[in-house]
């Protein structure tokens, strides 16, 4: 005789013509506790545990039952607990900086106790090529690191270069590059045979800095010039394009004319990069057109007149175009010009063109002239001298460094 295999329950045919098989004393055991104890496999068939079939005295594997009450009522599931959504950990970042960026480093630090300032040792040898060590390098390791750089001339672009090659060889978890102004962005053309896009050439040297503990290395950039410059880099670095126009927006807001501003683009470029950033505002095109050897800024749509007209740009070098731009808003009915970008180059001390004089009216002076603090040696030139404000990009470079 086949021998029974061994289960842990043991199954109850139900069949609804047969009467009940339990006395009234055996129903009596079914309380609601020791019913929660069936399962349902089928209309048919249910589970008992043994200690059950005990109590009953059920010496054979099957037995026949009319249920005490639905089948549906006798089957009661696993208690679920909500469990909440777990909330994203901060990372803890140690950041390090070139000289230039000193002070930004420490606004950034302020934003955030998550957020570490470590130190580089920047020296030269007599030859003039950089001494470099950075401090303290075995506590790095296994660490989330940061680097704010500043490529403000070729000269600090070596030796800053040396330290964002050697981070992330140092065993850290992962590697960001906080890199606010990409200055060779404006140089992404070739319009004759011989011309060194050089805007492809930096990228090139970005996108081979060693891969970290943690994967590709993270390039944090802020309103970069032209937005194909993404497709420069390679697959070993994850560039980040961050744009600091939501800063522009929130100082904007504060002003006592807010419900009376309009935003002049200088040219299609500047549209094509923010129009969508500032859309809710009335917008003012212009561009720049050729007339003999001269040109000359004109306002393709939009009406200046009576508003706070504020231009916006990504970059400021010389200032021409946008002293130009002034002239003509002034010229149909502007009340109020001001502007703003988000870097402030001015090579050659050309921000004096736009510090206040004697002269009176929107044609003559800048209500307001905004730039970040991504140049941070213009900001050391400027920052007390009005029209200028600077809108500080620390807030953003901390969020940034929690991505």
């Amino acid at each position: 005789m086949a021998s029974t295999p061994y289960s842990p329950f043991r199954t109850l045919t139900l069949n609804p013509e047969s009467k009940p098989a339990f006395s009234s004393r055996t129903t009596s055991l079914l309380s609601n506790s020791t019913r929660r104890n069936f399962s349902v496999r089928s209309q048919s068939h249910v589970d008992l545990s043994p200690e059950i079939a005990a109590r009953l005295r059920l010496d054979q594997p099957t037995q026949s039952f009319t249920p005490l009450e639905p089948a549906a009522e006798a089957v009661v599931g696993p208690a679920v607990a909500f469990v909440p959504p777990p909330q994203r950990a901060r990372k803890n970042v140690l950041l390090f900086y070139c000289e230039e960026m000193t002070d930004l480093a420490s606004r950034v630090v302020a934003q955030s106790d998550a957020i570490e300032l470590r130190s580089i040792s920047w020296k030269k040898f007599e030859d003039g090529f950089p001494n470099l060590f950075i401090t303290n390098a075995h506590e790095i390791r296994g660490q989330h690191v940061a680097f704010l750089a500043s490529f403000s001339s070729p000269q600090v672009i070596f030796e800053q270069l040396s330290i964002i090659y050697a981070l992330p060889r140092l065993f850290i978890s992962s590697f960001t590059v906080v890199l606010p102004f990409f200055p060779t962005g404006s140089y992404e053309r070739m319009e004759d045979e011989g011309d060194v896009a050089t805007a492809f050439t930096l990228a090139r040297i970005l996108s081979n800095i060693p891969i970290s503990r943690g994967g590709p290395t993270s390039l944090v950039i802020f309103d970069i010039h032209a937005l194909q410059e993404r497709f420069y880099f390679g697959d070993s670095v994850l560039p980040c394009f961050e744009s600091a126009v939501p800063l522009l927006k929130s100082r904007l807001q504060e002003l006592p004319d807010s419900d009376n501003i309009s935003i002049a683009f200088p040219d299609d470029g500047a549209w094509k990069r923010f129009h969508k950033q500032l859309q809710h505002f009335p917008v003012i095109v212009c561009n720049k057109v050729r007339e003999g050897e001269q040109r000359i800024v004109r306002i393709k749509e939009g009406d200046p007149r009576g508003r706070h007209v504020v231009i916006v740009d990504d970059l400021v070098q010389s200032g021409s175009t946008l002293i130009e731009c002034q002239k003509v808003l002034a010229a149909h009915g502007a009340a109020k010009i001001s502007a703003y970008v988000t870097h402030g180059i001015f090579p050659n001390r050309s921000w004096e063109r736009f510090i206040y004089n004697n002269g009176v009216g929107p044609e003559n002076r800048l209500s307001h002239f905004w730039i970040t603090d991504s140049c941070q040696l213009t900001v050391d030139e400027v920052k007390n001298l009005p029209p200028f404000e600077i809108i500080s990009l620390s807030g953003a470079i901390a969020n940034a460094l929690q991505i």
